[in-house]
């Protein structure tokens, strides 16, 4: 025991280290998102609603079938007026996957309770030769 007390700032600093060493790991785990093909079974099972957060001139290039353009900004009061079953899945994307998630939480604060981020966005159903169409 005297050990650990006459040690302590080295345990401390070890503690820390190993943390900062997992912390990478744990915040890709959070905010991956689901892979494409998962959004492809939910899209055609369970009716998911598709939601881009792209720009709007992004959004005329190119998007996933049935995806509807949303401002992640107006988000809280068009999502309510979109889907009304708050159980429905929805699925965000955008580009490359980031502000997917700011809208996963987004929707989350409005109740909904099946919300998913399209993992690497736009860029990874592109790579899985996903079809795309044009506004």
């Amino acid at each position: 025991m005297k050990f650990i007390i006459d040690n302590w700032m080295l345990f401390s600093i070890a503690l820390v280290s190993g943390f900062l060493l997992i912390l990478p790991i744990i915040q890709n785990g959070m905010t991956q998102g689901i892979s494409t093909a998962e959004a492809v079974l939910m899209m055609n099972r369970e009716k998911a609603v598709v939601i881009d957060l792209s720009d709007p001139q992004e959004f005329a290039l190119g998007h996933p079938a049935g995806a509807v353009n949303l401002k992640l900004d107006e988000l809280d009061k068009d999502l309510t007026k979109l889907v009304t079953d708050k159980s429905r899945p929805l699925i965000f994307f955008c580009q490359t996957g980031s502000s997917s998630v700011k809208g996963v939480v987004a929707a989350q604060k409005l109740g909904f309770t099946k919300v998913y981020p399209l993992g690497g966005g736009l860029k990874s159903w592109r790579e899985a030769n996903l079809p795309l169409q044009q506004a």
